[in-house]
């Protein structure tokens, strides 16, 4: 299949891990509404997910392709983990406490924006082009962001809404930089590993940090709470193994293609509105209204022009492709 024809199914399987990441907003969410410490909804998500990891690896290509990834560079898998799991997490859970899970789930989204500019840092061949179109949708999803921002704090934010967006923007960025980070150094050495080998090899060498952070955590606040506990794990479950997989999978198809990376990470927009609803039906929050609403309205406008991006690049692809024939049979 080529990459263009690879693109939708990508998209598709984006919009489904967002459906389970969204479970991150509202669960830590949650954790602060109840006082539990950040640092801890923070750690616990990946000691738990390790274990949970586990009895998957021996029908996903087993634990020592990964572990002989990480001995052969050690170096690597620590930075790319500490960008894309530790940074990106630790700073989301920090800013969870900053207003209702679909301002921090919109605000997130600027990692739509974010792929795409760590593409120069990253690349040296056609990949580290930055997609014009992609790139115009992406703006339109962080204008959207910014409106919800606004409309949320009745158009000024004070110091602490400030921190929590400056936290949010900071992890929307490690995220896929992280991600991409992981992708080019397995490329490089020609290895191959599957989303869920890269997803276990990116927690392991990211437990020195967790760990460190749990004893911090411990100095600050004490041991977590039951019900930090039960949260965490549901975090670890349906955000930490069944959405960043579906995720990785996702990137690791459209690797080779830009705009269709950009996109895949942009459907991640779609958490929004989920965010939205679940918080309205199990937190009491409130739906997004004016401003804010129609800031929501210009992130989901974003995600069907990126979902059509991709739709027209398939299709030109598929056109060139049935051309090509009709050229060598003729």
């Amino acid at each position: 299949m080529s990459p263009s024809r690879r693109a939708l199914p990508a998209v598709a399987l984006s919009l489904l891990s967002a459906l389970f990441f969204t479970a991150t907003y509202v669960l830590n969410r949650a954790a602060a509404l109840e006082g539990g410490h950040w640092a801890w909804t923070a750690a616990l998500r990946y000691l738990f997910v390790l274990p949970l990891l586990l009895p998957l690896m021996p029908w996903q290509g087993g634990v020592a392709p990964v572990w002989r990834a990480i001995r052969g560079a050690p170096g690597a898998w620590l930075l790319w983990s500490g960008v894309g799991f530790f940074l990106f997490y630790a700073l989301l859970c920090y800013a969870a406490a900053s207003g209702p899970s679909w301002l921090v789930a919109g605000t997130f989204q600027v990692t739509a924006l974010a792929g795409m500019l760590c593409a120069p840092l990253l690349y040296d061949d056609a990949r580290a082009r930055i997609p014009r179109a992609g790139f115009a949708v992406a703006a339109l999803i962080v204008a959207g962001v910014l409106l919800m921002q606004l409309g949320h704090a009745q158009g000024a934010l004070d110091a602490g809404g400030w921190l929590a967006l400056a936290c949010v923007g900071a992890s929307a960025f490690a995220y896929p930089l992280g991600n991409r980070g992981l992708l080019l150094h397995l490329e490089k050495r020609g290895i191959e590993l599957n989303a869920t080998q890269r997803v276990f090899g990116l927690t392991l060498a990211s437990q020195p940090a967790w760990l460190a952070l749990s004893l911090w955590a411990w100095t600050q606040a004490g041991p977590p709470p039951a019900a930090q506990l039960g949260l965490a794990f549901g975090v670890a479950l349906s955000a930490g193994v069944i959405a960043t997989i579906l995720f990785f999978q996702a990137t690791g198809m459209v690797r080779d293609n830009g705009t269709a990376l950009g996109a895949v990470e942009a459907m991640q927009a779609a958490e929004v509105l989920i965010a939205a609803l679940l918080g309205a039906l199990f937190l009491g929050e409130a739906w997004p209204r004016g401003q804010a609403l129609s800031g929501a309205l210009v992130v989901v406008a974003g995600i069907a022009l990126f979902a059509w991006v991709v739709a027209r690049d398939a299709a030109r692809d598929r056109r060139e492709v049935r051309a090509l024939r009709s050229d060598r049979g003729g």
